[in-house]
């Protein structure tokens, strides 16, 4: 698959690597992309870094969305042409300290974040994931084949639930799922599965 990766942070960038090892082409981006030169260098396969813009105008197959919460609003309406139909995996979360008012309106609300990132990307179909694990989780306990760490997904419609659950499984990882975005208020930050390293049986546990 081709992935654009949103954000190319720890998250982004470790997510990035790893996809690029299990044989996807992975599209790095940032505001920056000259930055990202040494993640590349790092990743071993297909990736390269261009500017989120270009990423938005490759046509990937799925975007992963690994930027601050804030930019949800602003990258959905500027890049609204371009990712109709693609599948998009929010690893966002919404921290109000950083992201100001609207994540704590978001937060605040009837309905949760993965419900309205996927509202805001309307055209497109999406997945919420790797929003729980911490960076240093993913970067060193992906790849294994005996008590794989557990990675929580929701999804809203089979297509993406197929891909994102592809995806995690590819690095390594078991994918356990919640439900659709209805369900993911216990993947937010503070809540039961939030930072959690735990192989499936566990995570199911606390479900």
């Amino acid at each position: 698959m081709k992935i654009g990766v949103i954000g190319s942070g720890n998250i982004g960038g470790n997510l990035g690597k790893h996809w690029a090892k299990a044989g996807h082409e992975v599209l790095f981006s940032s505001r920056h992309p000259e930055e990202l030169n040494d993640l590349v260098r790092d990743s071993e396969g297909n990736a390269k870094a261009i500017s989120i813009e270009k990423a938005f105008e490759a046509k990937a197959d799925v975007y992963l969305l690994a930027m601050p919460f804030m930019a949800v609003d602003r990258l959905s309406e500027l890049y609204a042409g371009e990712y109709g139909n693609k599948v998009i995996i929010d690893a966002t979360n919404p921290y109000p300290s950083r992201d100001g008012n609207m994540a704590q309106e978001v937060r605040d609300s009837n309905s949760n974040a993965s419900e309205y990132t996927a509202m805001k990307f309307n055209t497109a179909k999406t997945a919420k994931a790797f929003n729980t694990i911490k960076a240093e989780d993913l970067k060193t306990k992906a790849w294994r084949t005996v008590d794989k760490i557990a990675i929580p997904f929701a999804a809203q419609d089979e297509d993406s639930r197929n891909v994102t659950k592809q995806l995690i499984e590819d690095i390594g990882f078991d994918a356990v799922y919640v439900g659709d975005l209805t369900k993911t208020k216990i993947m937010d930050p503070e809540e039961k599965l939030y930072g959690q390293a735990v192989n499936r049986q566990a995570l199911q546990s606390m479900m």
